[in-house]
């Protein structure tokens, strides 16, 4: 859900790529054991160089990672069955599970690890970077294998849970693209060739000699799909088994059918992600008075109501409820009021107002919220001004740098350093690399420990951000997971949608 950028290419794509239908009737039940699960998200390879964000489930059929995460967002021993950090944890040593191997024969140990993180971390996939800390990778023994950083980085365990752990046959790295369509891996399933169709469906069937936990499923189908409409319709006649649907609409229209079985989650927010803050490209936009008075002045309790039907809540933060960092307190910290915000501006010396010109791209910002948007900011005296692009604008906004800001869903992970990452380091969505010697100094504090012994310095981090005006978060939206009854679905923390571990049998 980058490079770029992982959030935002990712994210970007994955706003414009809801997907139709492919067939075949799903059941979901005991008698075949087989689930038909709807997405909107299209992978491009199902070589793990390319793994990210909402595609990781496709790579999980058919790739272990070296730490499994749990759906509470807790960690657990998959192909790496321990894992220390020394007294400066820069140095991480995993120990390796005995008697595995891939899918084409080749033992998994040590230096399978060592070969696959390396090429990860040269790959040039969206989430490389986050191995970016990554200097050396020693093979101790065939069953340890030590993991040197060159700073520390708290989210070491997640990236190795996530797409930098998944583990490919390295005998398979010299043939060309074949992993792009052909995955060779450790996981619970195998890509079915003949059954699947690459681009729109893929067929999943259990590895018969899997080493780890016995899934409830013979089959897995994951179709693609391009409008949540078709998903919906779906559900309802029983050709797919579960989905995860994002547009309000189409969760009122699921609900309304009593044979759908539903679960909510939170996990993206949406606002404006402020990256001119230092007034390169708007110059107002370096007061942090005027950045307060535009967060005064949206009003986010009507934008709800009206574009999301209610469906979230209301959040002026950019961490989420599961992070360390989160403070209830600053949900509500700019309540809509323009008559606050239209004094701000006249004592930042814009009382005559500016213009903010935005990127618009349809899939994010609907006619609804940019005119919403516009009506709010018009108020107080700003001119927000769209342009209208769509998703191959990546480059020009986030290489050419050529907009103030861009309103964005983002994800809010339950680790702390993942958002710290995104949108607080230089980089990612701080594009103009502009900080503060507040900022600086919680940093570095916090990037030694772990979020536990960090959280009041993580919480000082995250009132500063808001009091500062670093973002203009709208709400956290509520997400809808829906089956047709059959299964039961356990949203996956950190995730927007399930791991596929999270599915089983309703009964």
């Amino acid at each position: 859900m980058k490079h770029p950028l992982r959030a935002a290419a990712a994210l970007i794509a994955a706003a414009t790529l809801l997907t139709g239908c492919t067939g075949g009737k799903g059941s979901g039940t005991a008698k075949d054991a087989s689930l038909d699960i709807a997405t909107m998200t299209l992978p491009q390879s199902l070589d793990p160089v390319a793994a990210v964000g909402s595609a990781l489930p496709y790579f999980q059929a058919v790739y272990d990672t070296l730490i499994k995460r749990n759906a509470d967002g807790s960690y657990a021993p998959m192909l790496a069955t321990a894992w220390t950090y020394d007294a400066t944890r820069t140095q991480l040593t995993l120990t390796l599970r005995q008697g595995v191997t891939f899918d084409g024969g080749t033992p998994f140990d040590a230096k399978a690890v060592k070969a696959n993180l390396e090429r990860f971390q040269k790959g040039g996939g969206a989430d490389a970077k986050t191995l970016a800390a990554l200097k050396s990778v020693t093979v101790v023994d065939p069953t340890h294998v030590k993991l040197t950083l060159t700073r520390p980085d708290p989210a070491m365990i997640f990236y190795l849970s996530d797409s930098a752990g998944l583990m490919a046959d390295p005998a398979a790295f010299a043939k060309g693209d074949a992993l792009k369509t052909r995955p060779d891996g450790t996981g619970p399933y195998e890509l079915d060739q003949a059954r699947s169709a690459i681009g729109t469906r893929w067929v999943f069937t259990r590895a018969k000699h899997y080493w780890g936990e016995h899934l409830p499923y013979d089959t897995i189908t994951i179709s693609y799909f391009d409008n949540e409409t078709a998903i919906v319709n779906g559900l309802k006649t029983g050709q797919i088994n579960a989905a995860l649907l994002q547009d309000a609409g189409q969760q009122i229209s699921a609900e309304a059918d009593r044979r759908l079985k539903t679960t909510p989650q939170r996990f993206d927010f949406q606002g404006i992600l402020l990256f001119d803050r230092g007034g390169v490209i708007t110059p107002a936009l370096k007061d942090v008075r005027v950045r307060q008075a535009i967060n005064y002045a949206i009003d986010r309790p009507t934008m709800l109501k009206q574009i999301r039907h209610d469906r979230g809540e209301i959040t002026d933060q950019v961490f989420g409820t599961a992070s360390a960092a989160y403070d209830p307190s600053l949900d509500r910290a700019y309540p809509f009021d323009q008559a606050k915000a239209r004094t701000l501006l006249a004592q930042a010396g814009y009382g005559g107002g500016f213009t903010l010109k935005l990127p618009r791209i349809p899939a994010i910002v609907s006619d609804a919220l940019a005119t919403s948007l516009q009506t709010d900011l018009k108020a107080v005296g700003i001119t927000l001004q769209w342009d209208q692009v769509d998703a191959s604008a990546v480059r020009k906004i986030f290489t050419d740098r050529a907009y103030s800001g861009m309103v964005m869903n983002i994800g809010q992970p339950a680790e702390d350093w993942l958002t710290i990452k995104d949108l607080v380091l230089p980089g990612t969505f701080n594009l103009f690399g502009t900080t503060d010697d507040t900022v600086k100094g919680l940093l570095a504090k916090i990037e030694p420990r772990s979020a536990a012994d960090a959280k009041a310095d993580l919480r000082a981090l995250n009132d500063h951000l808001v009091k500062d005006a670093w973002f203009v978060p709208f709400y956290r939206m509520t997400y809808l997971h829906v089956s047709d009854g059959t299964v039961k679905i356990t949203p996956q923390t950190g995730m927007a949608v399930p791991s596929i571990y999270g599915y089983a049998p309703a009964k």
